[in-house]
């Protein structure tokens, strides 16, 4: 007989599993629906003290009580998978799967908060620390209303009258449960477990994310490449057990039976974010100031200079000492996407694709800027746009470059910080582009900030040129917001220039080297075009700004 212990996300008890646990008897299994702490039915029993480890141990009760000789299937879903993995870090013997229902993969040393934030909460902490909470519960996180879908981590799918049972036995939840990092001190042995993600796809998230995690290579992603390791997708939001408590069930009972979807790593000399840049700019040894650099890191012709998070990329200085020194050169800043972990190495601007471009535009005459940012998770935006505008200015302040003449050039995530420069472009920026760039939040994005949408702000720059790369085999949620921003572009009287790549993926640039030729020469003769509409638009007079 298969045993299910059912860990419901925020806000909610185990009531929120009736449905999935009626069906899941009614085809023979065991279920136990866990209620933590403070929550559900048991909302009475929340003290100021209660944290994650009173979840933990809450299941760590239940685990030691429930009667299965061959394991639980332990399941978690949003918040709950935190003190799920907690109580199977302690009683591994006692679990047979984990499954991640639709949440992360929270690592030792993560809050739930961080990996899922709250402004609400936020608020309330920040009430808390000030001691000016209003009704003297600081301790306690209130639960959304129905007009916060976001909160709930995204609605699609339910009824009204589902929605209305969420929010009508929704609890407060001790803050404690949210800010308290999750320890797992017998981390290998939580490792060896088999393992089921379950994705709701209306969030945006699905098994195509997994593979291209597991191509960058990283080792916390290569294990999700691992037998014992499998996939599924529901065609629902956040809350399935509400939505499709059929489908959840049926799911639930096939990973039981260790079915699922399975990833698998290719066999590549490089990851992907160590694959070459689509053109082929000469190499020279790794820059002597950057020894943990990538070992064939190659240079600019006028050679590279590193600060701690930009690497700069200079045009040849004259053959002859007698010449006079060239006037500052243009710049072009490259902006990596994300988020990605914070723990990746090498770090984004020594990939060889962002050093590619700018060891590419320096051959052309600009200085080529690639920058880390600090962009690691979705409340990170406001960070990483501090990063950018700090690297601008100390790049415009180079008396090598022309401050006046500075373009930013946006990939993938890193699209929606195009918004504030759209905005209100400054007289210096003279160009955008954009690669394969997100333009809107993509749905599961829900904890981005309203001002990082491109598409809302796009009607605001003027005359300022655009260059915006699209490509033809785009994942639907990202494409629908290229649309948006080429809807509202339009609108607004931007001017956009669209360079197609029919036969493209996202991050063609480094990954479009097969033995499809074709596709690799729409490749290469994309990113020489972008290259050259933006180094036109920074040669144009500033006249050409208004026109």
């Amino acid at each position: 007989m298969t045993t299910f212990v059912l860990v419901s996300g925020g806000h909610t008890g185990g009531w929120v599993w009736q449905e999935v646990s009626a069906r899941l008897r009614a085809a023979g299994a065991q279920v136990y629906e866990a209620t933590l702490t403070g929550m559900g039915d048991r909302r009475h029993l929340a003290r100021p003290d209660t944290d994650l480890e009173t979840h933990i141990q809450d299941l760590v009760n239940l685990l030691d009580t429930v009667r299965a000789p061959e394991g639980v299937v332990l399941v978690g879903h949003c918040y709950g998978i935190h003190p799920a993995l907690g109580a199977a870090d302690r009683r591994p013997e006692r679990v047979a799967r984990i499954v991640h229902l639709d949440a992360g993969l929270p690592q030792d040393g993560d809050t739930a908060l961080a990996l899922a934030p709250d402004q609400a909460i936020r608020d309330r902490l920040a009430a808390r620390d000030a001691g000016a909470s209003p009704d003297g519960h600081e301790w306690l996180a209130d639960p959304p209303s129905a007009a916060e879908p976001e909160r709930w981590g995204g609605t699609a799918g339910l009824s009204d009258a589902a929605l209305d049972r969420l929010v009508r036995h929704a609890a407060p939840q001790p803050l404690g449960t949210l800010t308290q990092p999750l320890r797992l001190p017998n981390a290998d042995a939580l490792a060896a477990l088999p393992t089921t993600g379950i994705f709701c796809t209306a969030n945006g998230s699905g098994i195509a994310l997994v593979e291209m995690l597991v191509a960058t290579g990283q080792p916390r992603f290569l294990a999700l490449a691992e037998p014992r390791v499998g996939f599924f997708e529901l065609d629902t939001g956040h809350w399935p057990m509400l939505s499709v408590p059929d489908e959840l069930a049926g799911v639930l009972l096939r990973a039981a039976a260790d079915e699922g979807h399975r990833v698998t790593a290719e066999k590549r000399e490089n990851p992907s974010n160590q694959r070459p840049f689509i053109l082929d700019v000469r190499t020279v040894p790794n820059a002597p100031d950057r020894p943990d650099g990538p070992k064939d890191q190659a240079a600019s012709p006028g050679g590279v200079e590193q600060t701690e998070r930009t690497t700069t990329y200079f045009p040849e200085p004259p053959t002859s000492t007698s010449r006079p020194a060239p006037p500052p050169s243009p710049a072009i800043v490259f902006v990596h996407g994300g988020p990605l972990p914070a723990d990746t190495r090498p770090t984004p601007r020594d990939w060889p694709l962002f050093s590619g471009y700018g060891r590419y535009v320096a051959s052309r005459g600009a200085v080529g800027v690639t920058v880390d940012h600090r962009l690691h998770g979705l409340t990170d935006y406001a960070r990483a746009a501090e990063d950018i505008a700090a690297a601008v200015e100390r790049v415009r302040a180079d008396p090598r470059v022309d401050g006046e003449r500075v373009a930013l050039w946006f990939f993938s995530g890193g699209g929606l910080l195009l918004a504030d420069w759209l905005a209100a472009p400054p007289p210096w920026l003279r160009c955008v582009a954009a690669t394969y760039p997100v333009l809107a939040p993509i749905p599961g994005w829900n904890l981005v900030e309203p001002r990082f949408r491109p598409a809302a702000t796009v009607a605001g720059a003027g005359s300022l040129p655009i260059v915006l790369t699209r490509v033809g085999r785009e994942r639907p949620e990202i494409a629908a917001t290229v649309e948006e921003f080429l809807t509202a572009a339009e609108g607004g009287g931007a001017r956009v220039e669209v360079i197609d790549v029919p036969l493209a993926h996202h991050g063609f640039d480094a990954f479009d080297h097969g033995t499809d030729t074709e596709a690799a020469e729409q490749a290469r003769r994309a990113v020489e075009r972008a290259v050259r509409s933006v180094l036109a638009a920074l040669a144009a007079s500033p006249g050409d700004r208004s026109a």
